[in-house]
């Protein structure tokens, strides 16, 4: 329960447990530290969402007696999957990702229709209904400041309108960017579509009190559209994620084997086609290495990915394991010899800052990446020493450090020491947040 004197935050967000995967994290964990600061968050979220992943553990970081306001979405989810033949009950993943086969026809005009006339996205027609609803809600109950968060990027037009209407200050996060997301090529949008998402940004970005991203290359950016007012607070790490008393002390005792960790989603633009030659080579020349060589990858997987593993021969050394609950994810961290960071392969792949990354550094594995070696993750790495990173098409500096990992677990040293991570823990971050919100009010 709220403390007398706290200002309430109204918070748009469409991913809310029991929701599972990456979207959930960034707002669950500031809404559960939200009231160390003297802010009581009110969380209006979908009813009916269509969530790739269901995870009911992060439950448990709900805060008692939180409000949460729901209502009924509709969304073109289940023409798409009459549309494409799907059963009713079949996920839809992000990123357009397909674990069975490559993508047909059907699929390629799914995802025409999706870019082309669902804009911003497939939750457009939810805005007017949220912006009704939420305006008698906070004529009963007004609220102090209002958030926002994107993906889905729906969710910022309900507060630009709601915003504007009662006056009521706006903090617009972006969690992904919007014309410059890594699959806007993948939706196949045409000249006019982009035109309309082009406008439907700038208004967001013009009209909101401050613009929160989550790495200093995505503020750059936003700051190179005109944005006036773009503040970093990145993703981090939650230390009771990573001292549960009910955790057995042998999940966190490294593998026998050379393991090699991948958390998350593979898809073609994550699909590290090189690693995956580098590592094949390295089985067939090293024997001890063949022996001891162990790769998890958890999460869903693209059936491009699972056809390059295939052809390169890895599959003897592959663990396939599909998408687990988030404290079975950290205890799979934990016990791996090698942390794999794989970055998204485009143009603006420099801007990328996984919240995976942080977690990843909690754990005090070594952390391997495969990105740009200039860009947001690279220096993360090397700011905090959890790790190295090797650029995409690097074969022989990729064969190096593989080696030099692989040596260094021979001899039982393959040990980092996080330095300098504790501004990325869960609760600092949420305290950057509050800090901010108190600048908007104060200037109010």
């Amino acid at each position: 329960m709220s403390e007398p004197g706290c200002k309430k935050v109204l918070i748009l967000t469409y991913y809310w447990p029991p929701g599972g995967g990456a979207g959930v994290q960034r707002w669950l964990k500031f809404t559960k530290y939200m009231r160390e600061f003297n802010y009581e968050p009110v969380i209006y979220t979908a009813e009916n969402p269509e969530y790739p992943s269901i995870d009911e553990s992060l439950l448990k970081d709900v805060p008692d007696n939180l409000t949460v306001l729901k209502t009924r979405v509709w969304e073109p989810y289940k023409l798409y999957k009459w549309f494409t033949f799907q059963k009713k009950g079949h996920k839809i993943n992000i990123a357009f990702l397909n674990e069975q086969k490559k993508q047909g026809l059907t699929e390629k005009l799914a995802v025409w229709i999706r870019g082309n006339l669902f804009i911003p996205d497939a939750r457009k027609y939810w805005i007017q209904p949220s912006v009704r609803y939420l305006s008698r809600y906070i004529s009963e109950n007004p609220v102090d400041l209002i958030v926002s968060t994107g993906t889905p990027h729906s969710l910022h037009l309900i507060a630009l309108k709601i915003s504007n209407k009662l006056r009521i200050p706006w903090v617009a996060d972006f969690r992904d960017p919007w014309t410059k997301i890594y699959y806007q090529q993948s939706l196949m949008i045409g000249r006019l579509a982009s035109r309309k998402h082009q406008k439907l940004e700038q208004r967001v970005l013009q009209n909101a009190n401050a613009v929160t991203v989550v790495s200093q290359e995505m503020k750059r950016q936003f700051e190179e559209m005109g944005t006036p007012d773009v503040r970093v607070i990145p993703n981090g790490f939650d230390h009771e994620d990573f001292t549960d008393p009910a955790e057995d002390q042998t999940s966190m005792v490294p593998d026998q084997h050379f393991s090699i960790t991948h958390i998350g989603t593979l898809f073609p633009l994550r699909n590290p086609v090189k690693l995956w030659k580098v590592l094949s080579e390295l089985v067939r020349e090293n024997k001890d290495l063949a022996k001891d060589l162990k790769i998890n990858l958890v999460g869903a997987m693209d059936y491009a990915v699972s056809k390059s593993i295939d052809e390169t021969n890895l599959g003897n050394w592959v663990n396939r394991t599909g998408n687990v609950p988030y404290q079975e994810a950290i205890r799979l961290m934990r016990r791996s010899r090698l942390l794999l960071l794989l970055i998204i392969n485009t143009p603006d792949a420099g801007a990328i800052l996984t919240g995976k990354l942080f977690e990843y550094m909690k754990t005090g594995r070594p952390i391997f990446a495969v990105g740009p070696t200039d860009g947001a993750v690279a220096h993360a790495l090397d700011e905090t020493r959890t790790g190295h990173i090797v650029d995409f098409d690097d074969h022989v500096s990729m064969k190096r450090q593989i080696m030099e990992y692989y040596n260094l677990y021979r001899e039982d040293k393959l040990t980092v020491t996080p330095h300098n991570i504790e501004r990325y823990s869960r609760k600092n971050l949420t305290g950057e947040m509050t800090d901010l919100f108190n600048e908007i009010l104060q200037t109010k």
